[in-house]
């Protein structure tokens, strides 16, 4: 039971913070690129690869704390069908090759991030 609390908890906090990534880039950036969905997925996978490779091996995070980072926080961060869905909408407005960038730009980077931050 206290293992879904802290999913639940660390998934809305990572919501909102996704939120709150996603309204300062629009602020501050005019771009067709999903922007916003690319920062939040890529912080994510810097703070999960750091939870899970780097700060496990150097200070050994409780289970609870690694469920409320890794599958709650990051869970709720990152947005695997909001950049699938960006990404079609850049297809359908005629952005074939920055549509395909952001495909290989944010797979390329969170596997780079996680290969990195694994071998340190």
């Amino acid at each position: 039971m206290i293992n879904a609390l802290l999913i639940f908890l660390g998934g809305g906090l990572g919501s909102l913070v996704r939120y709150g990534v996603s309204k300062s880039v629009i602020a501050n950036f005019q771009t067709h690129f999903p922007l916003a969905t690319f920062l939040s997925n890529s912080i994510s996978c810097i703070i999960l690869a750091l939870t899970v490779y780097y700060f496990q091996s150097k200070y050994a995070l409780s289970n609870n704390l690694k469920i409320f980072i890794v599958t709650g926080f990051c869970g709720g961060f990152s947005t695997f069908s909001t950049f699938s869905y960006e990404t079609f909408e850049l297809f359908k407005m005629g952005y074939a090759w920055m549509a395909v960038g952001n495909i290989f730009i944010s797979v390329v980077s969170c596997l780079l991030v996680m290969f990195f931050l694994y071998n340190k």
